[in-house]
């Protein structure tokens, strides 16, 4: 498991910079992102077209941006291994 950070613990580190989530996949295949909510980091043609900042309303659901990919991609928090900043 993460290291006990709360879903809007991770939301705010997100909102604040770019984030390391090592998770597992529905798939069950371990990943590493490197991911970010931060306005400033987002490209302007992949902000959300809602003002949740990309956050999914589903609460066990984070959506955010994999800074590499710059595409939006969702994890579990459930199914965080290790999340850092």
């Amino acid at each position: 498991m993460s290291e006990a950070y709360t879903r809007s613990e991770m939301v705010d580190m997100l909102r604040n910079g770019v984030c390391q989530v090592k998770f597992i996949k529905v798939n069950g295949e371990e990943r590493l992102m490197q991911a970010t909510l931060k306005e400033d980091l987002i490209p302007a043609d992949k902000k959300p077209k809602d003002d949740t900042n990309g956050v999914d309303a589903t609460l066990q659901v984070i959506r955010c941006l994999d800074t590499e990919k710059t595409e939006w991609r969702s994890f579990k928090v459930e199914n965080v291994l290790k999340f850092s900043h």
